[in-house]
C-alpha cells in the first residue's frame, strides 16, 4: 500500500505564508558601459522561476561562521546558512543559482528585499518530502554604497 501525501502537501502549503521569491541563473559575461548614466551594467539574469517562495534562517543568528579565503590572512565573508522553501511543483534550483525576494506577504519581513541568496545544493528531495527545501548562502554586499 502506497502513502498518498498530496493531502498532506496542500495543508503544509497553505500554512506557510508564500513570499514571492526568483530563482535565477547567475548573468555571465562582462558588464557593458551604459553612456546614459555613465554606469556599468551586468548582463540580465535569466529567470528559472518567479513565485510562491519563502526564506528563511537555517538554524539560529549565531550559527554564522567566517570561512578563510587562500592567500588572504583573513577570513573575507561569513557563511550565513539560510533554507529557502518552495512548492513541490516549483522547479529544482541548482548549485550557484541565485535567490532573491521580490515581494514579501502583508505583514512580512521587508528586510528581505534587496538581498541574494546563492543557492548551495540542488533542492532537497525525499520520499516523504511536501515541500521543497533548499539551502543557501546570503550574498554579501549586495545593496548599493549610499
Amino acid at each position: 500500500m502506497a502513502l498518498d501525501l498530496s493531502a498532506i502537501t496542500r495543508v503544509v502549503e497553505n500554512l506557510i505564508p508564500w513570499d514571492t521569491v526568483r530563482i535565477a541563473v547567475p548573468a555571465g559575461g562582462e558588464p557593458v558601459f551604459d553612456p546614459d548614466t555613465g554606469l556599468y551594467t551586468w548582463p540580465e539574469q535569466e529567470a528559472l522561476y518567479e513565485g510562491d517562495g519563502a526564506v528563511q534562517l537555517s538554524g539560529t543568528a549565531g550559527g554564522v561562521s567566517s570561512l578563510p579565503v587562500p592567500n588572504l590572512p583573513w577570513a573575507d565573508e561569513t557563511r550565513s546558512k539560510y533554507k529557502l522553501l518552495t512548492p513541490l511543483a516549483a522547479p529544482v534550483a541548482e548549485r550557484d543559482m541565485l535567490v532573491s525576494v521580490v515581494a514579501v506577504h502583508e505583514g512580512g519581513d521587508l528586510a528581505l528585499l534587496g538581498r541574494q541568496w546563492r543557492v548551495q545544493d540542488p533542492g532537497i528531495a525525499g520520499t516523504m518530502t511536501v515541500v521543497r527545501v533548499t539551502a543557501l548562502d546570503q550574498v554579501q554586499q549586495t545593496r548599493e554604497a549610499p
